[in-house]
């Protein structure tokens, strides 16, 4: 019979995101992807019209979605520290994923704001998947509502640029440095 292992040593699931954790940030990821999908689809088509109205609803509810989302994922993240790396990272390395970090967490929170100025203030919907509609906290201005849609549409570009930084820096750390960044929010648990 072997003993068991000493309280102090670690296993492979302390060097890996919670599975909570995983679940949210795929689970935002893909709603994210899809949202930005229907924004720029449905800005090439006819406004006022089917499918463009359809479309807009769906980008909405999934915007609304990604907010609630992210109040529980920054709650979670205040709650509970992210796993150790079996190797740390450099400080400049752990400083742009910081800044990174940072600006991803700003622009989703910016983007369903920005929209909401958008729309509430144009009177235009609010929905939520047809269930209901999300309380207009703001009285219609044109103004307002032009300013809420510069702003929505000048973040997307922001967004699909911090993006496309960080899944490059996913695909360095993936393929070039071989490191364990990747593995934590896949959950793949070993030594790398």
């Amino acid at each position: 019979m072997t003993a068991p292992p000493p309280a102090s040593s670690s296993t492979d699931q302390d060097y890996v995101h919670h599975p909570a954790v995983r679940w949210l940030h795929w689970t935002m990821a893909i709603l994210i992807f899809v949202a930005i999908a229907l924004g720029v689809v449905a800005a090439y088509l006819p406004v006022g019209q089917e499918p463009r109205r359809s479309l807009l609803e769906l980008h909405k509810s999934l915007g609304f979605t990604i907010l609630i989302l992210l109040v529980v994922r920054i709650g979670w993240r205040l709650m509970v520290a992210e796993p150790a790396f079996r190797r740390p990272l450099d400080r400049s390395t752990r400083l742009a994923s910081r800044a990174g970090h940072l600006a991803l967490y700003a622009l989703m929170l910016f983007m369903p704001l920005s929209g909401y100025l958008y729309s509430g203030a144009g009177g235009y919907s609010l929905p939520w998947f047809g269930l209901f509609q999300w309380p207009r906290l703001l009285p219609r201005d044109p103004g307002l509502s032009h300013w809420g849609q510069v702003l929505h549409d000048r973040a997307a570009w922001v967004l699909g640029a911090v993006l496309a930084m960080h899944l490059a820096a996913v695909a360095w750390h993936a393929f070039v440095k071989r490191d364990e960044v990747l593995s934590r929010m896949t959950g793949r648990t070993g030594a790398d």
